[in-house]
């Protein structure tokens, strides 16, 4: 009698391995299908998608305005941080909700036939926020090089300013998973977040109104915004320190969540003991607020800002700009000889300087002194948009009076003289008008910016200007040519400046006591 080989054994020998066999392909599967459900809760998708036309929005609207034509990239990298925390929070509700889908289910006590571990399935849900955090990182990445890439853009971007957004939508997740495994309870998330939002408020006002500095570092962004764009060596943000504080924060609750899970091993708890060390280094780093030299430095920039800058001399006029300007002088030039022309070319020693007010850090938005020194022009560290007529009424200010603080007294007849030079060098002089003005609009009085101290018109000032930007350049540029002695003078009046520009004179003389009623 002969033995034979079955059919059976050659099948039982060329079954792939089961799943307790393949644990990691297992974990990736429940991964990618949590990230699918992930995607379809509704906060999630919508919160994402508002997310993702926020940013289309944000770059095509700025380009309508020019003013990201010239991009600040210490500022740029800040920017992309505030807007992900919408998607972050999203991704905390849902994840921890998707984590106690079981237990709502009733469904937990089937786990324990599985091959899949209940820390594996942890874990699994942590990998399921991967794809949202990475598709942030892709828009971030995208909008800092879009404005990296813009020819006028200046400065220097920051890789750990750039990761804050994709961490903290990760580090979100990681907090929603643990805490459905520690609460079992889907009230425990949305507690969390409103508890945590009550306690800084909290804080904030215990501390009149001013959250110290190591606390305020403690949260995941710290975008300090409201001031006018400073040179990377004044900013003073622990950016690396505050990404390593996330990073290993991150890693340390995911370990915390694994321990809890069941996974009480050795290599999950050197990996949290060493993700707790780097979390406290960061907090370590963060912590302390601005050193001397940092404070030093901001009151040199503020004070002495010759100190730092470079100067090139063109077409007579000295242009000073600090190190990450400097390839900005040129676009300042074209307004300055544009201005210049109009007038008949009279300056005597102009010098361009640019300046800032670092003195009260990244969200201050004090206003710059006016220069005493005759000849001398402000300029700050932004540009494009409205900034560039606003420039011009300095620069015709300056012209005009002689000098910044002598200019920051005009509010009589000289206005019509200034804002006519400032104005008709743009080329779309009406809409620059009503841009400059801080009413934007065009009749009436009003305050005009500048970059100093702003300019005071009368509502027949006004009046006058806009009757003059409706007339041939020409014949306007020779009145002001052949008049300039008297349209210079404070001692001249409107009506005579109306009777030297050609048009209609004012019907009464305004108050010269008080030069500025309208």
């Amino acid at each position: 009698m002969s033995a034979t080989v079955t059919p059976r054994a050659a099948e039982v020998t060329a079954r792939p391995p089961a799943a307790k066999d393949r644990p990691w392909a297992a974990v990736l599967a429940l991964a990618r299908f949590e990230a699918r459900e992930l995607l379809l809760h509704v906060p999630v998708f919508v919160f994402l998608l508002l997310y993702l036309a926020y940013s289309v929005y944000s770059l095509v609207a700025a380009e309508r305005d020019g003013m990201t034509d010239y991009p600040v990239l210490q500022d740029a990298d800040r920017a992309t941080q505030s807007a992900p925390q919408l998607v972050a929070l999203a991704v905390l509700l849902c994840v921890n909700h998707a984590v106690l889908r079981s237990r709502r289910h009733g469904t937990d006590r089937h786990f324990g036939v599985l091959p899949v571990r209940p820390w594996r399935r942890t874990l699994a849900h942590v990998l399921s926020v991967v794809p949202f955090a990475a598709a942030v990182a892709v828009v971030v990445t995208a909008e800092f090089a879009w404005a990296a890439l813009k020819p006028g853009a200046v400065g220097h971007g920051s890789v750990a300013e750039l990761a804050v957004a994709p961490l903290t939508v990760l580090l979100a997740g990681v907090i929603g998973v643990l805490l459905a495994r520690l609460i079992h309870s889907a009230f425990a998330a949305p507690l969390f977040v409103v508890g945590l939002y009550v306690l800084l408020v909290v804080v904030s006002v215990a501390a009149d109104g001013g959250t110290p500095h190591w606390l305020t570092w403690l949260s995941p962004v710290v975008p300090e915004t409201g001031g006018a764009p400073l040179p990377s060596a004044l900013l003073g943000r622990p950016a690396a320190w505050h990404a390593l504080y996330l990073a290993g924060l991150t890693v340390t609750l995911l370990g915390a969540a694994l321990l809890v899970s069941g996974r009480r091993t050795r290599p999950v708890a050197v990996v949290t003991a060493v993700a707790l060390a780097a979390t406290a280094a960061g907090v370590a780093g963060q912590s302390p607020g601005g050193s001397r030299q940092l404070t030093q430095a901001r009151t040199v920039a503020s004070v002495s800002p010759e100190k730092d800058q470079a100067c090139t001399l063109r077409a007579g006029v000295r242009y000073c700009a600090f190190p990450e300007w400097t390839g900005r002088t040129a676009d300042w030039a074209a307004v300055v000889e544009r201005v210049e022309q109009l007038a008949g070319d009279r300056h005597d020693r102009l010098t361009v300087r640019q300046r800032v007010e670092a003195r009260y850090g990244l969200t201050g938005d004090a206003a710059l002194v006016p220069l005493a020194g005759p000849g001398q022009i402000t300029v700050g560290t932004e540009w494009g948009g409205n900034r560039v007529p606003e420039f011009a009424v300095g620069v015709a200010s300056v012209l005009v009076a002689g000098s910044e603080k002598e200019a920051s007294g005009i509010c009589d007849a000289r206005a019509v003289t200034v804002m006519w030079l400032a104005l008709a060098a743009q080329p779309d002089p009406m809409s620059a008008f009503a841009h400059v003005r801080l009413d934007d609009s065009t009749e009436g009085p009003g305050a005009v910016l500048a970059p100093t101290e702003p300019l005071v018109m009368s509502a027949e000032q006004t009046r006058m200007v806009r009757e003059l930007l409706h007339r041939p350049s020409g014949d306007v540029t020779a009145a002001v040519r052949s008049g300039w002695t008297e349209l210079t003078s404070p001692e001249t009046s409107l009506t005579r400046v109306a009777q030297l520009l050609g048009v209609r004179a004012p019907e009464k003389e305004e108050n010269r006591d008080d030069p500025c009623a309208s």
